[in-house]
């Protein structure tokens, strides 16, 4: 009852993907591309489940992935390019073309750059200007190797089911947009956690500034300190030769 209790929101969590995902596994349209989409869930849901045990993310983390997640199955279930919503979004936007697949590349920075965000914080301990623009950075990186994931994948099966998994629908631009399109999502999501900051963090201002301050302590790097290893290196193998003498 403790561990219920302790991990309720989780199991929750849990719980709706797991029904959403149950869904998207029953008769999905086109069960090849299925299979390829869900390569992602069966790597990245035990990589949470168990990275947990060990670095425990909030629980705005655990809903944004969720929320994520949850949005990549659906498109799995119908294939990106032909989800129903999607071409409801085509309407509403004018598109031509179903634009499901470019919501989710735009949640993609969205939803996860909190998380990235949260990581960065924890354990690089990044501050100020650097804990809001390098989420952004890594948010981009991680949409441009997916995209090249992606092709690797598509290049390596038949080319109808390539295509369906690539969900371009003849834009041959398809993979910077949605490169652009994660990143603008990221954007949004590091400049709604400004807001937030500079609305209840009274210090968030100066710790923006003083994250830009060049720090009392600075080394300079590169070939200053490898001419520093060479040295101490150097030492160490005279006193070893000294040694040996001995």
């Amino acid at each position: 009852m403790k561990f219920l209790h302790r991990y309720a929101f989780q199991i929750g969590l849990l719980t709706v993907f797991a029904l959403t995902w149950g869904w998207a596994a029953w008769q999905p349209l086109h069960p090849d591309d299925w299979l390829l989409e869900n390569y992602l869930v069966f790597i990245a849901v035990p990589v949470v489940l168990v990275s947990a045990r060990a670095f425990r993310l909030s629980n705005v983390s655990y809903a944004l992935i969720t929320l994520f997640m949850c949005l990549h199955v659906i498109g799995s279930h119908y294939t990106y390019a032909e989800v129903p919503f999607g071409a409801t979004l085509q309407q509403w936007v004018g598109a031509e073309r179903n634009m499901y697949d470019r919501l989710v590349h735009f949640c993609f920075g969205l939803l996860l750059a909190y998380p990235v965000r949260e990581v960065l914080i924890r354990l690089a301990g990044l501050r100020g200007f650097w804990a809001y623009f390098f989420p952004v950075d890594v948010t981009f990186a991680l949409s441009s190797i997916y995209e090249i994931i992606e092709w690797q994948a598509a290049d390596r099966v038949s080319p109808e089911l390539g295509l369906a998994f690539l969900g371009s629908q003849g834009d041959i631009w398809d993979a910077q947009k949605d490169m652009l399109l994660a990143g603008i999502g990221a954007i949004i999501a590091m400049l709604i956690v400004l807001l937030a900051n500079l609305w209840l963090n009274s210090r968030a201002w100066q710790e923006i500034r003083n994250s830009l301050r060049v720090p009392g302590d600075d080394r300079i790097l590169g070939e200053v300190r490898i001419r520093e290893w060479l040295r101490r290196r150097g030492r160490r193998g005279a006193r070893r030769a000294a040694d040996a003498e001995h």
